[in-house]
Parts: C-alpha cells; sequence; structure tokens
C-alpha cells in the first residue's frame, strides 16, 4: 500500500506483483490518477522521466504498467496531493444513480457536454471522477477495484440495498482473517459498468491500516529477495521491465 499518508485520512494505492504475468493488456476503464504536487513534478524532471503538459500546469505521465497519472505543478498545504481517481462509464446518468442515489455520494462537479462529474463523500477526500466515453468500458487483463470503509454496521442494510434494486453483488459480505489481527467484513459490488468497489468495515480496518514506520524497509528487503529473476528464468517466461 503505498499514499502519501495514513489510510485514515489519505488515498493510497495497492500495487500487486503476480509472479507469471509479464504484462497486462490495459482497457480504457481507468483513466488516471491525478495529484497537486509540485514535488512529483521536480522528481520526474531530475530522473529524466517522460513528461507531456496537458494543460498549463498540468502534465501527464504513465507509470511503467502504463497507468496514467496527471501532476498539477502545485501543492496544497497540509492536504492529500492526491485529487481525484478517474474512472469510464458509458453512461453518465446511469452511473450517477448508482453512485449517487445508491452508495450515496455527493455530485461536486457536474459538465453534461464534457460528459463528467465529480464525486465524493467528504470535502476533504479524494474524489471520483466519472467520465463519459463513447463505445462502452473496456476492462481488459489490467482492472483492478476502488475501496472505501464505513461503519462495519452499515454494511448488511448495503447489500440490502443491492439486493433489493437487483444490483450486482460479487462477493457477498464476509468475513476475512488476517493471523494475529484484526478480521473484517467486506462486501464488494460492481457498477453498471463492471468496476469493482469494495467496502470494508471501518473500525477492523483502521487497525488492520496503520502506518508500519518499516515499511519501506520492509518492501525494499522483499524485493530484493523474491528471487523473481530466477523464478522467470526457471520457467522460461518474459519479466516486464521499465
Amino acid at each position: 500500500m503505498v499514499g502519501f499518508g495514513p489510510e485514515d485520512d489519505h488515498f493510497v494505492a495497492e500495487l500487486t506483483y503476480n509472479y507469471g504475468v509479464g504484462d497486462y493488456k490495459l482497457g480504457n476503464d481507468f483513466m488516471g490518477i491525478t495529484l497537486a504536487s509540485s514535488q512529483a513534478v521536480s522528481n520526474a524532471r531530475k530522473l529524466e522521466w517522460p513528461l507531456t503538459e496537458v494543460a498549463e500546469g498540468v502534465f501527464e505521465t504513465e507509470a511503467p504498467g502504463g497507468y496514467k497519472f496527471y501532476l498539477q505543478n502545485r501543492s496544497l498545504p497540509q492536504s492529500d496531493p492526491v485529487l481525484k481517481v478517474t474512472l469510464a462509464v458509458s453512461d453518465l446518468q446511469k452511473s450517477l444513480n448508482y453512485w449517487c442515489n445508491l452508495l450515496g455520494m455527493k455530485i461536486y462537479e457536474k459538465d453534461e457536454e464534457k460528459q463528467r462529474a465529480l464525486l465524493g463523500y467528504a470535502d476533504n477526500q479524494c474524489k471520483l471522477e466519472l467520465q463519459g466515453v463513447k463505445g462502452g468500458v473496456d476492462h481488459a487483463a489490467a482492472f483492478g477495484r476502488i475501496a472505501f470503509s464505513c461503519p462495519q454496521k452499515e454494511l448488511p442494510d448495503l447489500e440490502d440495498l443491492m439486493k433489493r434494486e437487483n444490483q450486482k453483488i460479487l462477493t457477498p459480505l464476509v468475513s476475512l482473517d488476517t493471523p494475529g489481527k484484526a478480521t473484517v467484513q467486506v462486501v464488494i459490488l460492481a457498477d453498471p459498468d463492471g468496476h469493482e468497489i469494495c467496502f470494508v468495515g471501518d473500525e477492523a480496518f483502521r487497525e488492520l491500516s496503520k502506518m508500519d514506520p518499516e515499511g519501506s524497509k520492509l518492501l525494499d528487503d522483499a524485493m530484493a529477495a523474491d528471487k523473481s529473476d530466477e523464478w522467470f528464468a526457471k520457467h522460461n517466461k518474459p519479466k516486464a521491465s521499465g
């Protein structure tokens, strides 16, 4: 899990490395993450990482897997730099009905002409942007899911609501054990375009998501010791690079 601060008040991304997979086919479902960080722009320039200015002070760049990031060359004091995550939708109004009327998100911005809307649960949190696309949403093989925490007692009601509304439930409410740590309850849904959405009980999740001061070192040590080069060579498979 990587981010700019604790999960209690910051957006974080979960990165998963899968042995045996050299690359992923990207779809058009995930359209990018936007963050405000002059430091990120400076870092990219120092590393000579490709940047394309798409608007004044806004630079598009790509992670090694092809996922897009939009870096605003400014910084926000005492705030999470991650401003929004953008997902493609095939029918903006249908998606707004799902995310707002069923999941309870608030509309912060809406532009019918550009077929986009900015949603969120709180003013000071990362927002979800829905962007209409033509030709449908293609998840291909590189899709993930977006996750939210909420009071555990609300999860059964959320599941019941989705059942009454005949909405897709990918994983019914279930308890997940973590040895030596808290047991969390989750329910995983899918919106009209198949975007996976996980809701997790907040109380147990807060215990699991505490920052580990040794996190960076543990990750570096694990990557150094994973012997993935040997694994790929043994199985005669290409290893992704970049």
